[in-house]
């Protein structure tokens, strides 16, 4: 089993900043697993906002290239995400995500608000 945690969210005005950490234990690899975060804004489908792959592959959604920044710590075993340069747009619920040897697993989610 694989479980994932997050933590990080909050509000913040325009133009801020924030972290997410997603906290990944069970039966997982960090050189196998892709990793990611999606998001999910009311009325709206869950999205992909940033993934990454073992050999340190990357994608972002459009809408955030140049302001988020996606990591992985092997160590701690988590996947960070470094968002700058919020807007109001980026509100939603942030899920942490990872599709290992064994599944696909969500975590609950985090609220990320972004109001002026």
């Amino acid at each position: 089993q694989v479980h994932l945690e997050e933590s990080g969210g909050g509000e913040v005005h325009p133009g801020g900043s924030l972290s997410l950490n997603c906290a990944v234990s069970g039966r997982t690899s960090t050189d196998r697993d892709i990793r990611g975060w999606y998001r999910q804004s009311p009325g709206r489908q869950r999205e992909l906002v940033a993934v990454v792959a073992g050999d340190g592959w990357k994608q972002y959604a459009d809408s955030v290239i140049g302001r988020f920044t996606i990591s992985t710590d092997s160590a701690r075993n988590t996947v960070d995400l470094q968002m700058n340069s919020l807007q109001v747009y980026d509100t939603a619920i942030y899920f942490c995500y990872a599709a290992t040897e064994s599944g696909v697993y969500w975590g609950q989610g985090t609220q990320v608000l972004v109001s002026s």
